[in-house]
């Protein structure tokens, strides 16, 4: 008697551990998504305790060179339950043709390709926009990163998967800052200027708020992945 009422005791338990399986993140990208030089670690930082975050991102990485290096391969066997994915600033022409891809044709096939790679294993991919760099012409940014942005709404619209405009939310808040005060938001270089692409701790926290704040929009079901209270530094963000 005993042993059946712990049998049903163990497959109630099961069960239950089938219904609410831990949350398990992976960020795919390059250096702007990296924990040293981009928003990863900020990002990581605001996850709520049991939810976990791998990030897979790679310092000059193009969705090109993902694919071919095997490290998409890796980022997929890591069983996420949400893969996070943001390229672009490498897939730009001038990076060579082991990195480069067109927006309009291979940079798109292979968004697509991650994409569909998620959906196989089960887990759901959402498409993060890259970050702009902080070139700004008569106040405003350039947007040299533009028709790639473009290429990942597309995908998103055509493929009905989530998309995080973290673009847009962030060019909104470079530009609102101005060019002067957002020179904080990047590190120093070798050179002594100011990086304009990468991100300080400023920087991280303040595209870390702006991609939750995405998240939860786009996802609401990831509401509950995030932590409630201001991580350290979110005053230094503002």
């Amino acid at each position: 008697m005993k042993s059946l009422l712990l049998s049903g005791l163990m497959a109630l338990a099961g069960v239950a551990g089938a219904a609410e399986p831990q949350l398990r993140i992976v960020l795919a990208g390059d250096s702007t998504v990296t924990d040293k030089s981009g928003w990863g670690r900020a990002f990581a930082e605001r996850l709520a305790p049991g939810v976990t975050c791998s990030n897979t991102a790679h310092g000059g990485e193009s969705t090109r060179s993902c694919l071919d290096s095997g490290r998409w391969a890796q980022a997929v066997a890591l069983h996420p339950t949400h893969v996070l994915i943001q390229f672009g600033h490498n897939d730009m022409p001038g990076k060579g043709p082991k990195r480069e891809t067109d927006p309009k044709t291979t940079y798109r096939a292979n968004l697509i390709r991650f994409v569909e790679d998620v959906r196989a294993t089960g887990a759901q991919p959402i498409l993060v926009t890259s970050i702009p760099r902080r070139t700004f012409k008569d106040g405003k940014l350039v947007g040299e990163l533009a028709p790639y942005v473009e290429a990942a709404r597309a995908v998103a619209s055509d493929k009905k998967v989530p998309l995080a405009d973290l673009y847009k939310k962030s060019v909104e808040a470079i530009e609102k800052l101005g060019p002067e005060a957002s020179e904080e938001l990047g590190p120093m270089g070798k050179d002594g200027k100011r990086d304009h692409t990468h991100l300080a701790k400023p920087g991280q926290e303040l595209t870390a708020k702006l991609l939750v704040e995405e998240l939860c929009r786009v996802v609401p079901d990831l509401a509950g992945a995030f932590r409630k209270e201001q991580p350290a530094g979110e005053e230094t963000a503002r």
